[in-house]
């Protein structure tokens, strides 16, 4: 296992957005280390995607909660996000529910859904608590 502690994001990969979420969950969740997983619209993937492309994703997932101990997912999608260009309650829906996929993979981690909005802050918009 890797020393330090992580937490895994789902991100978009517009790179708009990469920092800002990167520190606020090194800040708010106290870990070293955030393993990025990247998509166009992945909030959108993971609540309206193919199998195939959830899966992807839930491969990669596994290896950042197996090999570097991660206890945190986080579902990510933002304002002017050109993978996923629909309203922002469109967007929060799509989080919510994305989050309830990964919840349903059974792992031991908290599901966080985050929002980036359009001055790049990071707001909460579900989480599943500490994990059980």
């Amino acid at each position: 296992m890797a020393t330090g502690t992580f937490a895994t994001a789902i991100n978009c990969m517009d790179g708009r957005v990469q920092l800002p979420v990167l520190e606020w969950m090194r800040v708010h969740l106290h870990v070293d280390y955030v393993d990025t997983i990247t998509e166009p619209g992945p909030d959108k993937v993971m609540a309206l995607g193919l199998p195939g492309q959830q899966e992807s994703v839930r491969k990669r997932v596994g290896i950042s909660v197996e090999a570097h101990g991660s206890r945190t997912v986080a579902i990510v999608g933002h304002h002017d996000c050109a993978g996923n260009p629909v309203s922002r309650e469109a967007h929060r829906d799509q989080i919510r529910r994305a989050g309830q996929v990964i919840q349903s993979w059974g792992l031991p981690v908290r599901v966080l859904g985050l929002w980036v909005d359009e001055r790049w802050t990071v707001e909460v918009v579900c989480d599943t608590g500490a994990p059980g």
